[in-house]
């Protein structure tokens, strides 16, 4: 029995929005479509795109990039299920780069010497 659910070239896509750190993490992970901003009229315009594309089942977008958005379409995106928004909080506190092998020993339990 054919599924009545509508096929959308959408299943599975998921876009990341916002600043370089964030965008770079999910460019690591595999994440294809990611998209850097800086705030103002160039979030509002790159969510606005995304989000009406019928591209993405996710779209994950830094906090900042909700204060850019106008309250209407604000609302909107909060609601949607398709696409799901998620908005990743702002990174706080005092970050301090990890070498790549301190960072293998910690995660993975192994020692790279080079």
């Amino acid at each position: 029995m054919p599924s009545k659910e509508p096929h959308t070239e959408s299943k599975g896509r998921i876009a990341v929005i916002g600043e370089r750190e964030l965008v770079i993490g999910y460019r690591l992970l595999g994440v294809d479509d990611t998209f850097i901003v800086n705030g103002g009229d160039e979030s509002f315009k790159t969510m606005e795109n995304l989000f009406f594309s019928h591209k993405y089942s996710m779209i994950i977008a830094s906090h900042f990039i909700r204060d850019y958005l106008p309250s209407i379409f604000r609302k909107k995106v909060e609601a949607s299920i398709e696409p799901l928004v998620l908005f990743m909080p702002l990174l706080q506190g005092d970050i301090q780069e990890e070498s790549i092998s301190s960072l293998a020993r910690r995660v993975l339990g192994i020692n790279i010497k080079y």
